[in-house]
C-alpha cells in the first residue's frame, strides 16, 4: 500500500479538474466522475486533513496527503461558505455601513462624530498663528499635551488640541511650540504613525530612547534663563505641572499659566476654524447586577477613608472613577462610557443629607435617575461650579496629584484651602473587581468570542475562497457589525486597529477611508479590536495571514506566542509588581535579538476604560504596583518589523489564587486565568519551535474557546470554529503517526481501486468477446 502512495498523489490529481465543481459535502451526490468510495471519504477527511496541514511543517507533508488536502479543502467550501447575501454585507452595502457607522453615536445621545473627527488642517498656518499670539503675550513656549481637564487618555474631538496643533492623531504625545521649532514628543507605540503624519514643519522627538531629552531637559538647554513657558493648568496634573514649575525654576525659567477668564491661545484659533463642541451623551444608570456595590456603600466607604486621614471632601476628577464610584455610565466618550463631571464626595454629608456632589450638565440625566441621585444622598450642581467649591479657605481637600488638573490645584490653594495630595484609594478598590464586574466580564467575552468567531468565519471565507479584498478601514466598520447583532452591545471599546502588511508595524495605527491598504492574501492583518458591552469591556488582538506566510512571519510569530503562553502560565508570589513578569513575554524575541517597544500588559476597566491604572506588566521602572486577585490585564507582547508587518497576541486575563504545593515563606501564590475566547490562528505557529507543553498550552485554551464558544454559534461558524480549535498534534506524535498511516493506507487503496476501474475494462476485439467467457475480475 505505502508503495502506491505516489501513483495515487498522481491519479487523484490527473483525475479531478483544476476547478471542478466540488461544492459537495456528507448526503450531497458526488459529480459522476468520481468513483463512489471517493466522493464518501473525501467530505470525512476534511477536518483531519486540514488539521494537519495546518500544523505541521510542510515538509512532513507526504505527497498524498497533500494531494487530498488539495481536493479535500475545495470540498469543504460548501461547509464553510457563509454569502455576504446572508450577512447582509454586499460590497455594494459597505458604503452604506461606513454612513452608519459614522452617524451611529448621534443616534445614541452623541452629538460628536464616533470616529475621528478633528479636521486636519494647514498646519504652517496654524504655528504661524500661534506664534503670533505667543508674541503677543510675551512668552517663548508653550506645551500642549493630549489630556483633557479629567487626564483622560482618549480625549474627545473638543478638547484635542494636540491634534489640532500637530495634525498628530495618536492617543499620546506632547507638542511644545517656540518662536523656531516645533516638537512633538511620543513613545514607541507612535513612532512611525507620527513620521507619516506630521509635517516638515515638526521635529518627532522619541520619548524613552537613550539619546531624547525630557521636555523639561530640552527646555532647560534651549531657552535663555528669564524665559517663559505657558501651560494651561486644567490640562496638566498637579503632580506633572508642579515637576515642571520646580525644574525650570532651577534654571532660572519662569512657568506661567492661563489665568481664569482668558482664552487658551489654541482655542482662539480654533473656534475661528471650526472647533468641535463639547460631548453630549445621556446619562444611565450602572444597575447592581453589574456594579457588584451599591453607590452609597461606596461613598460611605469614602468618607470613612477622609475621616481617617481628617480631612473634609475629596476631588475626584478622573472620568472613569466618577462613573465607578456612582455607578452611571454615559456616551460622551462613547468608547469608554463616560460621563463628563467631576464628583466631591464628603466626610460628613453636606446639609445635613449629601454625601457627594456631582457637578454635571443637568440636562443629560434622565427624569428617573436625577430622582434616584437625590435619594442616594448626591447633589446635583452645575458642571463649572467645582472651581468654586474647592475654593474654601481652610477648607481640608484630599486632590490626587497624579489625576487633578493643576487648575483646580490653584483654585483651592489660592482660596487658602489645605489640601492632601496622595493617591486615592478609588483607584485600587476600581481595579480590585468584585465578583459581579468579572461575571459580567466573563459574559462579555462570551458574547465577543461569538461575534469574532463570526466575523472571523465569514472574512476567511471571502478572502480566501472567495478571492474578495476589503480595505482596512471597511475591516473595523465590519468588525463593529459583527458585534453589534450581540445583545447588550454600545460601541467599541477603541477604535479598531486593522493594519495590514506594512501598517501592521505601526503599533497603534488607525485606517483612514481613503489611501489606506486593502486586506488579501498577500499580507499579515494585525487586527487589535473590543468592544463595551453592558456587561463589561473587551480588547483582543489576532494576527492572521490568509494566504502563505513566509517562514519568518510564522518563526517571528511563534516567538511572539511563546512569550505569550509563558505571562498566561506564570505563577508568582503575592506582591509581585508586573515589571517582574515582564521578561517572560520577551525572552524568546531576546533569543533572536528581536524586541517590541511598549509594554506586556494594561489593566482594563469594567465598562469603562480599556486601558485602566494601576496594574501593568511592563519595563517601566516606577510602577511597582503589585498584582492583586481580582485584576483585569492584558496579555500582549507583539513584534513590529518596520515596512513589512506586525504581530500581536492579545487576551484579557483575571489575577487569582493558585494552589501550589508548597508556600515558601508563608506566601501566597498568584497567577491568572483567561477572560477572552477567540481561536489563535494555527497556520503561522511553527510546531517545530514548541514545546509540549507550550503545545498542551494551545489545546488547552482551544478546548476552552469550543466549550464556551460553540454553545452561542450555529451552521458554518460552529464548522469553522471546529476547526479552529482543533487539537495540534506534533508530527512526531505516535497517535499522529497512526492517524497519518491510516490516511496513506486509505489514499494508497482509494488509489488502487480507481486504477482497477480505469484498468481491469479494457476495451476488447470481437473475437475475444465470443471465445472468452465472463470474467469474474
Amino acid at each position: 500500500l505505502k508503495g502506491s502512495m505516489n501513483l495515487g498523489s498522481s491519479l487523484l490529481r490527473k483525475l479531478v479538474p483544476k476547478k471542478p465543481a466540488l461544492k459537495f459535502s456528507p448526503g450531497v451526490s458526488a459529480p459522476p466522475f468520481y468513483p463512489r468510495m471517493f466522493a464518501a471519504f473525501v467530505p470525512a477527511l476534511t477536518l483531519a486533513a486540514s488539521s494537519e496541514t495546518l500544523h505541521a511543517p510542510i515538509r512532513h507533508q507526504s505527497r498524498s496527503f497533500v494531494a487530498i488536502r488539495d481536493v479535500a479543502s475545495k470540498s469543504n467550501r460548501l461547509v464553510s461558505s457563509f454569502p455576504l447575501q446572508k450577512a447582509g454585507l454586499s460590497k455594494s452595502s459597505i458604503h452604506s455601513l461606513r454612513a452608519s457607522a459614522n452617524s451611529s453615536a448621534a443616534s445614541q445621545g452623541n452629538s460628536e462624530e464616533p470616529k475621528h473627527s478633528v479636521v486636519k488642517n494647514d498646519n504652517a498656518q496654524v504655528l504661524k498663528q500661534l506664534r503670533a499670539n505667543m508674541q503677543h503675550m510675551q512668552v517663548d513656549a508653550i506645551i500642549v499635551p493630549s489630556a483633557d481637564p479629567h487626564n483622560s487618555e482618549y480625549s474627545p474631538p473638543h478638547y484635542s488640541r494636540r491634534e489640532f496643533v500637530s495634525n498628530f492623531s495618536g492617543s499620546a504625545g506632547t507638542a511644545v511650540i517656540l518662536a523656531n521649532k516645533a516638537l512633538l514628543w511620543t513613545d514607541g507605540r507612535y513612532f512611525l504613525q507620527a513620521e507619516q503624519e506630521l509635517s516638515k514643519e515638526w521635529t518627532l522627538m522619541k520619548a524613552g530612547l537613550p539619546n531624547t531629552p525630557t521636555i523639561n531637559e530640552f527646555l532647560a538647554n534651549s531657552l535663555s534663563e528669564n524665559a517663559k513657558v505657558w501651560i494651561d493648568p486644567f490640562v496638566h496634573t498637579i503632580s506633572n505641572a508642579k515637576g515642571m514649575e520646580k525644574y525650570l525654576a532651577d534654571k532660572g525659567i519662569k512657568m506661567v499659566t492661563l489665568e481664569p477668564g482668558v482664552v487658551n491661545p489654541i482655542d482662539d484659533i480654533w473656534e475661528n476654524i471650526g472647533r468641535p463642541k463639547m460631548p453630549y451623551g445621556m446619562v444611565r444608570d450602572h444597575p447592581l447586577k453589574y456594579a457588584g456595590v451599591s453607590r452609597t456603600e461606596k461613598l460611605k466607604n469614602l468618607a470613612n477613608e477622609l475621616k481617617t486621614a481628617k480631612m473634609d471632601s475629596m476631588v475626584v476628577s478622573m472620568l472613569d472613577e466618577v462613573c465607578w464610584l456612582l455607578n452611571i455610565r454615559g456616551l460622551d466618550y462613547p468608547a469608554s462610557q463616560f460621563v463628563v463631571s467631576y464628583c466631591m464626595v464628603h466626610a460628613n454629608k453636606k446639609d445635613d443629607k449629601y454625601l457627594a456632589s456631582l457637578y454635571i450638565d443637568r440636562t443629560k440625566l434622565p427624569e428617573s435617575l436625577l430622582k434616584q441621585l437625590e435619594l442616594d444622598g448626591i447633589l446635583v450642581c452645575p458642571y463649572d461650579q467645582i472651581s468654586k467649591d474647592v475654593a474654601v479657605a481652610d477648607s481640608k481637600i484630599w486632590m490626587d496629584s497624579n489625576t487633578v488638573s493643576f487648575g483646580l490645584y490653584k483654585a483651592a490653594t489660592n482660596a487658602g484651602a489645605k489640601l492632601k495630595t496622595d493617591t486615592s484609594p478609588i483607584i485600587l478598590w476600581k481595579a480590585t473587581k468584585n465578583q459581579k464586574e468579572l461575571d459580567g466580564m466573563k459574559e462579555a467575552h462570551y458574547k465577543d468570542g461569538a461575534a469574532m468567531a463570526e466575523f472571523l468565519c465569514w472574512i476567511e471565507n471571502e478572502i480566501v475562497n472567495n478571492n474578495e479584498e476589503f480595505s482596512e478601514y471597511d475591516i473595523g466598520i465590519l468588525v463593529e457589525k459583527f458585534r453589534s447583532k450581540q445583545a447588550g452591545h454600545i460601541y467599541h471599546s477603541f477604535p479598531t486597529i486593522a493594519g495590514s502588511g506594512s501598517n501592521g508595524a505601526i503599533i497603534h495605527y488607525r485606517a483612514a477611508e481613503t489611501g489606506c491598504r486593502m486586506v488579501g492574501k498577500k499580507e499579515m492583518l494585525l487586527l487589535d479590536s473590543g468592544a463595551q458591552y453592558y456587561e463589561g469591556t473587551t480588547d483582543v488582538t489576532r494576527t492572521m495571514h490568509f494566504g502563505n506566510p513566509t517562514s519568518w512571519e510564522s518563526e517571528t510569530y511563534t516567538r511572539t506566542l511563546k512569550g505569550h503562553i509563558a505571562i498566561d502560565s506564570a505563577v508568582f508570589p503575592t506582591g509581585t509588581p508586573g515589571i517582574l513578569l515582564d521578561s517572560f513575554a520577551r525572552m524568546h524575541l531576546w533569543e533572536r535579538g528581536l524586541d517590541f517597544r511598549h509594554g506586556v500588559s494594561h489593566g482594563v476597566g469594567s465598562g469603562l476604560n480599556v486601558h485602566e491604572g494601576p496594574q501593568s506588566i511592563s519595563p517601566r521602572q516606577g510602577n511597582t504596583q503589585a498584582l492583586i486577585p481580582g485584576m483585569v490585564l492584558s496579555n500582549e507582547p507583539g513584534y513590529y518589523e518596520d515596512g513589512a508587518f506586525g504581530i500581536r497576541i492579545e487576551n484579557l486575563l483575571v489575577v487569582e489564587p493558585k494552589i501550589t504545593k508548597n508556600t515558601f515563606g508563608n506566601v501566597d501564590y498568584l497567577g491568572f486565568y483567561r477572560l477572552t475566547m477567540i481561536p489563535m490562528q494555527k497556520k503561522l505557529m511553527v510546531i517545530d519551535m514548541l514545546t509540549d507543553r507550550e503545545i498542551q498550552w494551545i489545546n488547552d485554551y482551544h478546548q476552552e474557546v469550543w466549550k464556551n464558544i460553540a454553545p452561542r454559534v450555529s451552521g458554518a461558524t460552529r464548522e469553522w470554529l471546529k476547526t479552529a480549535t482543533s487539537p495540534i498534534i506534533r508530527a512526531s506524535d505516535p497517535v499522529m503517526s497512526s492517524r497519518r498511516e491510516f490516511m496513506n493506507q486509505v489514499t494508497a487503496t482509494s488509489a488502487l481501486f480507481l486504477l482497477n476501474g480505469l484498468l481491469m475494462a479494457p476495451q476488447k476485439t470481437n473475437a475475444e468477446e465470443s471465445a472468452t467467457p465472463p470474467s469474474s475480475n
